[in-house]
């Protein structure tokens, strides 16, 4: 919701107008950016930065092609299919490792391919020994589903098996399909904690574990659920650990998880070269909400991801939007599974414009062309703002992040 009060004529009456969205309480107008902001502080200069042409930077030139991999040849086949012909930095430099049975620990930008950096390799040893099983860790159900797609994709008719175990679906149904043979679990750490407290995960059966994004986890609390899984594997496994940042928190956990392992940065700035940055000041006297209606209406913006703070408030600005005559759908933390899945595909699809989200929607997610990222609100930390315009100027597309500053 924003407020703000309309400068009144001299000797006049006050008169406010607000943007309510579906109601509720009205707010006090407030004066600068930094006292109502109950995050860190963000100097807004770090929201401007220009995109780079790509022709300023130096490509990176891969030691391998695909076809060079040790890895399995009817792998190497869907992956030519695909089109795909030489890899990503991450996966150039993980994949021999990881085909090797060592630790890796990758630290790479959003939108660099790290998914397939660790799914070819553990493909082609399940095509070796079916009887290989790997843990996926993920901290969003989003994130696990996205896996499990790109999996399907890589594995299709070659008789592998996954299944998803994440909060927020029917528990009952994962139980079913845990009963058959998995060669992948992908779960979010709470639910699959759930699963092995009820002896229907035995993590005696895997020899591989895979921790994606462990930094987001580790911010979303689920540190000890992390440290309850990661207890239970097998003494002799293999451990890949990826995280954009390296925090002193993170280094910890790397020394408690992993064995010798491999350290791989790719990681090249804080945020991609192919977003320009910048910010919308909102005037006083200006509105909020007739601001983004505005840029919202401009044919460029074709497909939009913006971020609010609360779910609350998401869910007020997605149906303001809707009301506006705009297409708009939300997804957040109080909505069920089912319906993020469906916001989240109506979007992926071009059904509609705008994607309005909390930050569970910051990370890991790989929708194809969106065209601008908007922070209606400010995140908590610029980390969550390298995240949230990650999802923008993916691989070797141009993007726009803007951030309206009050």
């Amino acid at each position: 919701m924003s407020t703000y009060t309309k400068r009144r004529p001299q000797g006049g009456p006050r008169k406010r107008r607000a943007f309510h969205s579906g109601g509720g309480p009205r707010r006090k107008p407030f004066q600068n950016n930094r006292k109502r902001f109950s995050g860190n502080y963000i100097d807004p200069s770090k929201f401007v930065n220009k995109a780079q042409p790509a022709e300023s930077e130096q490509p990176y030139v891969p030691q391998n092609t695909f076809n060079d991999f040790a890895i399995d040849a009817e792998l190497k086949k869907t992956i030519a299919e695909k089109g795909y012909v030489h890899p990503t930095p991450i996966q150039d430099q993980a994949i021999p490792h990881i085909i090797e049975g060592k630790d890796v620990v990758g630290i790479a930008n959003t939108g660099t391919g790290k998914t397939a950096s660790f799914l070819i390799p553990l493909v082609s040893r399940v095509r070796t020994n079916s009887e290989k099983k790997t843990l996926v860790l993920v901290p969003t159900r989003e994130l696990a589903l996205q896996i499990d797609t790109e999996l399907k994709g890589l594995t299709r008719g070659m008789r592998l098996f996954s299944v998803c175990c994440v909060g927020g679906a029917p528990i009952g149904k994962q139980i079913g399909m845990l009963r058959y043979p998995n060669q992948f679990i992908i779960g979010t750490p709470g639910r699959v904690k759930d699963l092995i407290e009820r002896k229907k995960i035995r993590l005696s059966d895997f020899d591989a574990i895979v921790l994606d994004e462990a930094d987001r986890m580790l911010d979303m609390g689920f540190v000890h659920d992390m440290r309850f899984v990661m207890a239970g594997m097998p003494k002799e496994h293999q451990t890949l650990f990826f995280s954009a940042t390296m925090s002193p928190e993170i280094e910890r956990l790397i020394t408690e998880f992993l064995h010798n392992p491999v350290y791989i940065s790719v990681k090249t700035s804080d945020t991609s070269k192919n977003v320009e940055q910048d910010i919308v000041r909102v005037e006083r006297g200006s509105g909020k909400f007739e601001v983004l209606q505005q840029l919202l209406s401009k044919e460029e913006f074709s497909k939009v991801l913006i971020f609010g703070r609360t779910k609350h408030g998401v869910e007020k600005l997605s149906i303001a939007l809707g009301q506006c005559g705009f297409k708009s759908e939300s997804i957040h933390g109080n909505k069920t599974h089912s319906h993020r899945q469906r916001a989240l595909g109506a979007f992926k699809d071009n059904r509609v414009q705008i994607l309005v989200a909390t930050d569970v929607a910051a990370r890991g997610l790989d929708i194809a062309d969106v065209s601008h990222v908007i922070n209606y609100e400010l995140p908590m930390t610029y980390e969550d703002y390298v995240h949230r315009i990650g999802r923008t100027g993916r691989g070797t597309k141009r993007g726009t992040a803007l951030t309206f500053i009050d």
